[in-house]
This record gives C-alpha cells, sequence and structure tokens, in this order.
C-alpha cells in the first residue's frame, strides 16, 4: 500500500511519472514523492502535524517568565562577579603600591640613622 501512494527515493533515483516531491528529508537522504494532486496535501498536512507539534510542545507563559527571571538572575550574578573581581584586583594594587611606598620610606629612615 505504501508503494503505490508514496514512493521514497534516495539521490539519483527518477520518480515515477506523474509523482511530484511532497517533502525531503535531510537526516535519511531521501525524497519523498506523492502522486501529482495529492502531493499538496500531504505536503500541508505533514506541516500542520509539525506546526501542532511546535505549539503543543512550546513551553508555557509561566515557564517563559520561569527562564526570563532565571536569565536575569544569571546576569546579575555574571555582572556581580566582573564587579567584585576588578574590585578585589583594585584592592589588591593599591596594597602592594602601598607596601612599596612603605617599603621606600623605611629604607630611606634607615639610611638617614
Amino acid at each position: 500500500m505504501r508503494g503505490m501512494v508514496r514512493c521514497d527515493l534516495g539521490h539519483g533515483a527518477q520518480p515515477p511519472r506523474g509523482w511530484r516531491l511532497a517533502w525531503y528529508e535531510p537526516r535519511r537522504r531521501v525524497g519523498v514523492f506523492f502522486p501529482a494532486p495529492p502531493h499538496w496535501l500531504a505536503r500541508g498536512l505533514r506541516e500542520l502535524a509539525w506546526r501542532m507539534g511546535v505549539a503543543w510542545r512550546a513551553p508555557t507563559r509561566e515557564k517563559h517568565d520561569v527562564f526570563d527571571l532565571q536569565r536575569v538572575y544569571r546576569e546579575r550574578q555574571k555582572l556581580a562577579g566582573e564587579y567584585s573581581r576588578g574590585y578585589l584586583q583594585g584592592w589588591q594594587e593599591c596594597f602592594d603600591t602601598w607596601v612599596e611606598t612603605i617599603d621606600t620610606v623605611s629604607d630611606d629612615d634607615d639610611l638617614r640613622n
């Protein structure tokens, strides 16, 4: 029955006369052919089924809001991490400069005595 209504052909194969390509399946590398008038119907039904599946599996509005909140939280955490790293690096530079200054001042005091 499947061969009478539908024909799956690989690359280089010629479809029977009067059959048209309804859709192409890249994973299997085959074209699915149907007789000329019903191939539009088959293509439309496949598209409709695909769109219904996408709509059915789409996250609800509440889940979408949760994803947005999690994204905002991650962005805030990232900015806080970047700020704290910069703050600590700046503090370390300041402390190193202070230690160098104290060493220089103590060396000058030792030379004077």
